[in-house]
């Protein structure tokens, strides 16, 4: 209801069947005991490990745990719905909140938490669904999700184009860089027109944004093109081909190398995986 904090799942169960799927609430999502799950968040694909917890606060990004390669006959997953941590002119934009605020606005590309971040919540997690008191339930998720604000290894799965989610930094110059690369990502794209942007010589420019980015140009760059693929191949009905040309590749043959190499999958086969029953909730 729309009166209710929070809804919690609280199951154990053999498999994982729920279709691929998005929803207007936020979730965090804890799943125990289910190693060689596939893990599908937006165009990003993991096998999770024996632990798993991942926090999704948008409403277009589509997610589905997958049984995969499981062999576990006694999963358990904890579901947590609630719509409530953005706010900027309410109680969350005050600030003892800011850490939370500023996670959920990453966690609109899924975030998912290393294991010591999981088991720093662990026990709070374990016993939210049975605490009767509603006042008490959402104070203790509340601390839940502080304690991951304030954990550090978290790291999010969807790429930013694919997301649809709007380009941050907190360096003018990369922020130039990366909104220049998202309007123009279909063209060719030389790196002395980047560094001219950003007024610096090339070299120093890749030193520049590796240091700040953590990854190279070119692997930037990629990220982004393949975000924006996955995208249409989702989107729309164009031939792989045509994708591949208005993803700034001319070469269909290395664009299928690179997607394979960075999704795990060929484009046809990422394209086949979302064509199954898709449901809103």
């Amino acid at each position: 209801m729309d009166t209710d904090a929070l809804y919690i799942a609280d199951r154990h169960k053999k498999e994982f069947t729920y279709p691929i799927h998005n929803q207007e609430v936020y979730e965090l999502n804890f799943v125990e005991n289910a190693p060689g799950v596939q893990r599908i968040v937006g165009d990003s694909s993991e096998v999770i490990g024996p632990f798993d917890l991942v926090l999704i606060t948008s409403p277009d990004l589509e997610h589905v745990w997958e049984q995969h390669n499981c062999k576990s006959n006694d999963i358990r997953e904890v579901t947590v719905h609630f719509k409530f941590g953005m706010e900027e002119d309410g109680l969350f934009g005050k600030n003892p909140f800011m850490k939370i605020r500023a996670m959920m606005r990453e966690a609109r590309k899924g975030l998912a938490f290393p294991l010591k971040a999981i088991m720093r919540v662990y026990d709070q997690i374990d016993s939210l669904s049975s605490i009767e008191d509603g006042f008490k339930a959402t104070m203790q998720f509340i601390n839940i999700l502080n304690d991951l604000a304030n954990s550090e290894g978290a790291y999010t799965l969807a790429t930013t184009s694919y997301a649809k989610v709007d380009i941050e930094d907190d360096s003018r110059r990369i922020l130039k860089v990366k909104n220049y690369i998202n309007e123009n990502y279909m063209y060719e794209i030389k790196l002395k027109t980047l560094a001219d942007l950003a007024s610096m010589s090339e070299s120093s420019f890749s030193r520049f944004f590796k240091l700040h980015t953590g990854r190279t140009m070119s692997d930037y760059l990629i990220d982004i093109r393949m975000g924006f693929a996955a995208r249409m191949l989702i989107d729309t009905q164009d031939s792989v081909a045509t994708i591949s040309f208005n993803c700034g590749y001319n070469n269909l043959s290395n664009f299928n190398r690179i997607f394979k190499r960075k999704k795990g999958c060929s484009p046809s086969e990422f394209r086949e995986k979302y064509r199954k029953v898709k449901i809103i909730v």
